[in-house]
């Protein structure tokens, strides 16, 4: 894993991307592997008013945002890294407080679809894949569909051979070299680069 976010990478992920002006890089993530185009893209207010009354506000998810595609469908999604205990029960955890905090909106929203991408650092699936989509049936009109990112099963190429999606794994699992032709993760990395400088011991 990158070491620049190793460290409660929720959190430090959070404090990083969840405002107005780095809303480009949690939309360019999106679409990379989502593979939607995005029209218009909101942070969603759940993450901080509710991480101060979360047991581990530091493991509560990376981004909680609603997207509006060129189709005009619209959807929650929420980004968030787990650890290897409970894995399963953490998915759809947190699947149900992102789909959930709809309510909370106050802004005459209607409920809309949600998905969630699970970035893991160990190998979880039986799929050889680093890349998987779980879909789970529901009763209700739209079904679940967790997306898992497995970083330990991701092997790098050269970085002159990467598309746009091996170039987000690559730099997740820590790869600098060549990744920051990708305007976006030079961004990213810019900003954690500057978030470490200001970071002080409590």
């Amino acid at each position: 894993m990158n070491r620049k976010f190793v460290s409660k990478s929720n959190r430090v992920l959070r404090n990083v991307l969840n405002s107005k002006e780095n809303l480009d890089i949690l939309q360019d993530f999106i679409e990379t592997f989502l593979k939607v185009k995005i029209r218009k893209i909101r942070l969603n207010p759940y993450l901080e008013s509710k991480s101060n009354h979360l047991p581990s506000p530091e493991n509560f998810g990376i981004a909680d945002v609603r997207i509006i595609l060129q189709n005009e469908k619209e959807l929650n999604v929420g980004i968030q890294f787990i650890d290897g205990y409970y894995a399963q029960n953490k998915m759809l955890l947190y699947y149900a407080q992102i789909h959930s905090n709809q309510l909370d909106y106050e802004d005459n929203r209607k409920m809309a679809k949600t998905v969630t991408i699970n970035l893991l650092d160990f190998d979880y699936l039986k799929s050889d894949d680093y890349f998987n989509k779980i879909v789970i049936p529901s009763k209700a009109d739209n079904q679940i569909e967790l997306y898992v990112l497995e970083l330990s099963k991701f092997v790098p190429k050269s970085s002159q051979k990467m598309d746009k999606q091996e170039a987000w794994m690559a730099y997740l699992c820590g790869e600098q070299e060549g990744m920051m032709q990708f305007d976006k993760i030079k961004k990213l990395d810019d900003l954690l680069e500057q978030y470490w400088k200001d970071e002080t011991m409590e």
